[in-house]
């Protein structure tokens, strides 16, 4: 109940705002008409023009006027030039139409206004509606008024906190959560549907009225600079059109939930499910699945707060694709480790969750769906999912896994032995985004070192730049060559073709294979882990084997590589965190 009161009332400034406005536009709306029956009556003005008064950011300006007419045999005096009033900037109105009342008071004084026939002292000039003002107010109707709104209603509808002291949570925590309450768990594509439509509404009714602004400053003051603007309402067309593709996905696919075998899904155990499409059977379509363990927290402090992803663990798969009650049904199941971290129920600043991530390119609108699953360390397997369906599964998986690992490493056999290479440039396309990102920081650091004196703040812009930029270059630039001669296994790194680092080890000595992850990215919510993969002797020394795969099950794709082509079948295959030679997982 507290957290309910604390989320109203910060909701009800933004929903006081919303009504503020409402008001606004409403007695606007009212007035103009009544205004339709005033009549039209000679007057005369006896003061005019427009006052500025200066913001911290722009000025606004506010057109007065004092005149008198008769009505009625009777005379009376009047101020009201407009139907809102109060000062604004909402483009040029009220300085032209100072100007022009200046203009009239220079001329003789004589102007129309506008009589209310039964109170004829209520007199106005201009009784007509500025739809610009109106469009500005709205955007604060709908913008703080609806967020005010809907915070307040989406608080009092939630469920009530469950006492997670409780029995039943202690012995199964995943309930607390209301969406796990049963083995079906629905994607978050509605909610991110109506995200995209809620922030895309948003964007463009916040930048609606630029290119108007924007027209008087590059017309009229030849301020050219000014259409840099006109980016917002781009993006804004940007954000409507990935919100459409949310509508159009959401359309295609329906709710399409998983149903996990086992519930929850399992650490040291399985996670695996089916989840019905409502599309046609396809036998060429495919469908990946990604389940990730990821640690979701806030880094940074005040205003730079933010929350972050780090991808934990991760493994891929493609789903069992077959004819379905709704057209088509996909099973999956994955071998999860010991080890991992189980579901948050609380999210906190630092919490942790599991997503299943469904992929697939079809024709037309693809498939892209997220699920937050609950797992914990049950150490349950899956009973229903037949077996046929899984190791079909898999076969197709590790063959996508063969085909990644050959584009990643190319394989020679020379008089001397075998020899694998992992070339320059196999990290091309997100490092020349990066080296893209280091030029422009390192670039605004020298611009406020020389140019602005910041020496403090711009050299941290620079070494940040000259960071990313230097270990961008180093992964475009980099190569991997490990061979085998004899018994010897080499590893060579160079930079440019220049040998840097070199370890050499004899396969006698091997003990071990193991991957370990090495790197981390993420893209909107897609997250990728790259692995490496090492052998170990007996005394824990390492050489590197291998290196940029991506997910568990390239991974172990690639060891399977390195096993049959550098001829250590008789070595233990173990994971980064473990000695345990079955850590892994099953590799065939």
């Amino acid at each position: 109940m507290k957290g309910k009161i604390v989320a109203t009332l910060f909701g009800m400034p933004f929903f006081a705002v919303g009504v503020w406005m409402l008001w606004s536009i409403s007695s606007g709306l009212i007035d103009a008409w009544e205004m339709r029956a005033w009549v039209q009556v000679d007057a005369r003005l006896t003061r005019a023009g427009y006052e500025t008064h200066a913001g911290d950011d722009s000025d606004s300006h506010e057109a007065y006027a004092e005149y008198s007419y008769s009505f009625g045999g009777e005379r009376f005096t009047g101020t009201r030039v407009t139907i809102a009033s109060g000062a604004d900037n909402i483009g040029d109105y009220q300085r032209e139409t100072g100007r022009r009342l200046q203009a009239a008071l220079a001329s003789g004084g004589h102007i129309v206004v506008f009589v209310d026939p039964e109170a004829p002292d209520s007199a106005i000039i201009d009784p007509n509606l500025r739809w610009g003002l109106i469009g500005f107010k709205s955007i604060f109707l709908l913008v703080f008024g609806g967020f005010g709104l809907g915070l307040i209603i989406f608080v009092w509808r939630s469920a009530p906190e469950k006492d997670a002291d409780l029995p039943e949570y202690r012995e199964s925590p995943w309930l607390l959560n209301d969406a796990w309450q049963t083995p079906e768990v629905r994607s978050s594509s509605k909610a991110t549907m109506r995200g995209a439509l809620a922030f895309a509404a948003f964007w463009n009714l916040i930048s609606a009225p630029l290119p108007f602004l924007l027209y008087e400053e590059v017309t009229q003051k030849e301020n050219y600079l000014a259409l840099v603007g006109l980016l917002f309402p781009l993006v804004g067309i940007g954000l409507l059109a990935w919100a459409m593709k949310r509508v159009f996905e959401w359309r295609r696919f329906g709710p399409a939930p998983v149903t996990l075998d086992p519930f929850p899904g399992s650490i040291g155990g399985h996670v695996g499910g089916t989840i019905d499409l409502n599309i046609p059977f396809d036998p060429d379509a495919r469908f990946e699945i990604t389940l990730n363990n990821l640690h979701s927290y806030v880094s940074g402090s005040g205003k730079n707060r933010s929350r972050k992803e780090s991808a934990e663990w991760q493994d891929s798969m493609v789903a069992f694709a077959e004819p379905g009650l709704k057209g088509t049904r996909l099973t999956f199941r994955f071998d999860v480790p010991t080890g991992l971290d189980p579901s948050d129920t609380e999210h906190d600043d630092s919490y942790y969750l599991w997503r299943l991530n469904l992929r697939g390119e079809l024709a037309g609108t693809d498939l892209d769906r997220s699920y937050d699953i609950p797992v914990y360390a049950t150490a349950s397997t899956s009973r229903r999912l037949p077996e046929r369906a899984i190791e079909k599964a898999r076969s197709a998986q590790n063959l996508v896994d063969d085909q990644s690992v050959a584009e990643v490493v190319a394989i020679r056999t020379n008089g001397m032995g075998k020899l694998m290479h992992y070339p320059m440039g196999r990290h091309l396309s997100s490092s020349l985004g990066g080296i893209l990102v280091g030029a422009i920081f390192a670039g605004a650091g020298w611009y406020l070192m020389v140019h602005e004196g910041q020496t403090v703040f711009g050299g941290v812009f620079g070494l940040v730049g000259a960071l990313v930029g230097l270990f961008c270059l180093y992964l475009v630039s980099n190569s991997l060559q490990v061979s085998k001669q004899a018994a010897e296994v080499t590893s060579v790194r160079r930079i440019l073709g220049i040998p840097v680092a070199r370890q050499q080890m004899h396969q006698n000595s091997l003990v071990r294979i193991k991957k370990k992850s090495t790197m981390k990215t993420q893209s909107g919510g897609k997250h990728t882990v790259f692995y490496s993969v090492l052998g170990v002797d007996s005394e824990g020394n390492e050489i590197l084997l291998g290196e940029g795969f991506k997910g568990e099950s390239e991974a172990r794709a690639a060891i399977r590589m390195i096993i049959r082509e550098l001829g250590l079948q008789d070595l233990a295959i173990g994971d980064e965190d473990t000695e345990d030679d079955n850590a892994f997982g099953v590799l065939n």
